[in-house]
Parts: structure tokens; sequence; C-alpha cells
């Protein structure tokens, strides 16, 4: 019996849609022949729009014998496609690929998730499953950031979240109107505010680049160890297997030894303009 084709997806159905923001929705998936295949927080899928083309998405959620949810924005023509799908319509699913978040690593210690915009969704499968295991860990808490607060993912969960005696949720926005009473500021500002202690904490971060390096510049000033900072990449994956060469990073491939780094192992490749 041949094995399957590594390029052939899988058929899922749209299950559920919801609407985070303008351009940006999250995806319910349910496989149309039998289960969801196993993944961690931190991995992603590779989503193919028939007729268009195929992006890597991160999941956002937790598998719990519900959907497979995927948050995507609306920024090129496949993500466009995805976007614009209903219930009932069929999706392609390849995966899962990449290495997870390390919280195996931070069980009895502290947690540090920080996200800026669309990082909000891959660090919300993080979250999910440190709070459904909430006793095996100490400090917990999200730093997160967006460029305005209609630019806000899962704001309803945000306020769940807030409401809970045992999770630190600090919002910022880059800009704001009057109206506006929360925080306005750049992520890595309210690294100073977060509570954890340096030498027992990871740091999981996940967001436009310039705002990763800032914030990995914070956590070490801040007296945490580079290899307990964990950054989460997006390059150009079109395989998501290390055939094609075109998400190589210095001697790395996002899609094989990625998304999730240990910024200790990143961190001269990140100074290297335009790599």
């Amino acid at each position: 019996m041949r094995a399957p084709d590594p390029f052939v997806p899988s058929l899922f159905r749209v299950d559920r849609v919801w609407r985070e923001a303008s351009d940006t929705a999250t995806l319910g998936l349910v496989a149309l022949q039998g289960e969801i295949p196993a993944f961690l927080s931190g991995q992603f899928f590779m989503l193919y729009a028939f007729g268009i083309g195929e992006i890597p998405v991160s999941v956002s959620g937790l598998w719990d014998r519900g959907p497979l949810l995927h948050t995507v924005r609306a920024v090129g023509a496949v993500s466009q496609a995805l976007c614009r799908l209903r219930p009932g319509e069929t999706v392609g699913v390849r995966g899962p690929y990449g290495s997870p978040w390390p919280l195996p690593e931070a069980e009895g210690g502290d947690l540090l998730l920080i996200a800026g915009g669309l990082g909000l969704a891959p660090i919300r499968s993080a979250l999910l499953q440190a709070l459904a295991e909430r006793g095996r860990y100490g400090q917990i808490a999200l730093l997160y950031g967006a460029r305005s607060p209609e630019d806000l993912l899962f704001g309803e969960e945000i306020e769940r979240w807030r409401s809970r005696p045992d999770l630190q949720v600090e919002v910022t926005v880059d800009h704001a109107s009057p109206a506006w009473r929360g925080s306005v500021g750049v992520v890595p500002a309210r690294i100073a505010d977060a509570r954890f202690s340096p030498e027992r904490v990871i740091a999981c971060v996940c967001g436009p680049e310039v705002m990763m390096r800032y914030s990995a510049s914070a956590l070490l000033r801040a007296g945490v160890p580079a290899a307990r900072i964990f950054l989460s990449l997006e390059r150009n994956m079109k395989c998501a297997f290390a055939v094609c060469g075109r998400c190589q990073f210095g001697p790395t491939f996002v899609c094989r030894d990625g998304p999730v780094f240990p910024y200790d192992r990143i961190a001269r490749l990140l100074s290297i303009r335009e790599l």
C-alpha cells in the first residue's frame, strides 16, 4: 500500500465562522473523514483554499472534541479567500507541522505570554492550555498589544480573562481616540508591569518581528535568560517539511525547526538586516 502523498490535503468542512475584526475571522473546521490530527499549542497547519493556494496558519484554540480553530487575517489572495468561507464550505488541511510552545518547561514556574496583533492567535492556544492545567504553573501573565482598539482580537474572551484572579492581563494599543480608556503604547514597555520571577519564567512571544526583537531585549534587561525566551517566527512557508527551501532562515528552516525557537538560537540571525 502506498504511503499518502504529504502534499495532498485532507478535506475539512467549515463548521463555524467567528468575525474577530473587520479583516480577521476564526474558522472552526471539522474533518470530513476521521478525526482531527493530534497537535500541540504553537504548531501550525497548512490551509488550502481550493483553486487559489495554501498558507501556514497556527492553531488558535485547543482540541477538545470540538472544531479545529484557526484565526486568519485577510492580507493576501489565500487569506482573503479563507476569510470569505461560510459554514458548509470545504477547505484543505495538511499538518500539524513545526515545534510547539515549551509549556512543559514552564511547569513549576511562571509563564509570560507576549502577543502583538495577530500574534495573539497562536498565543491564545498556549494560554488556554495553561489555564486548563492552572495548578501546574505559578504566575501567568498575558501582555497584548494591537494597532488600535478596533484591531483587538477575542474581545469578550479578554474581558473574561481579566476577571480571573489567577491571571494578569495587560492590553495596550499603539494609538486610540479619546474614548479609549486603556493603555496606549508598545507591548515591550509593559513587560516592566508583568509579575514573574526572571529566573523561573518561560516567556513566549509572537507578533511582528520588530516587536519580538524589542520584547526579547526588554526581557533580557529584566534578567530573563535568553534560553528561556521563545519566539514564534513567520516566514514564507510553502511545503511545510523543509523540502522547498522557501522558509530558510540562516541554517534553519522555520517549517521544520520552528516556528517556535529559543531566542539564544536565533538572536544573531534576527540581527542581520533583511535576512
